[in-house]
């Protein structure tokens, strides 16, 4: 079994993009996640290696899922349209990935992660 990640993405499209290129990798999707509610539930009840978070979920953003998954030890990657993290995210250190993004980038950062 590849390493298994929990997709949290708001938009059905590029979730699934996402979650056929982590198939073409090697990677196995635990599950999907559309807020941060729901990303918080999957977290407590998924069994997951890594998880691959939007930083924008409609009208909030994934910080809060990020600092949870952080203080349970869970490794997480970013993944934004936009420049980076804000300066304040807390987050400085954290992968992100940029959208859109290709399987080559998403193999490497989630190995990267990984092996950290």
């Amino acid at each position: 079994m590849g390493t298994r990640v929990l997709i949290v993405e708001d938009d059905t499209i590029i979730a699934m993009t996402a979650e056929d290129m982590l198939d073409e990798c090697g990677c196995k999707t635990a599950a999907i996640a559309v807020s941060v509610a729901e990303a918080l539930a999957r977290a407590a009840d998924t069994d997951f290696d890594i998880a691959l978070l939007d930083l924008n979920l409609k009208d909030e953003n994934s910080l809060p899922v990020a600092q949870h998954l952080r203080d349970a030890g869970k490794r997480f990657v970013f993944a934004t349209g936009y420049d980076g993290l804000p300066p304040d995210s807390g987050f400085a250190d954290a992968p992100v990935i940029s959208k859109p993004y290709r399987i080559e980038q998403l193999a490497t950062v989630i190995a990267q992660t990984l092996s950290d």
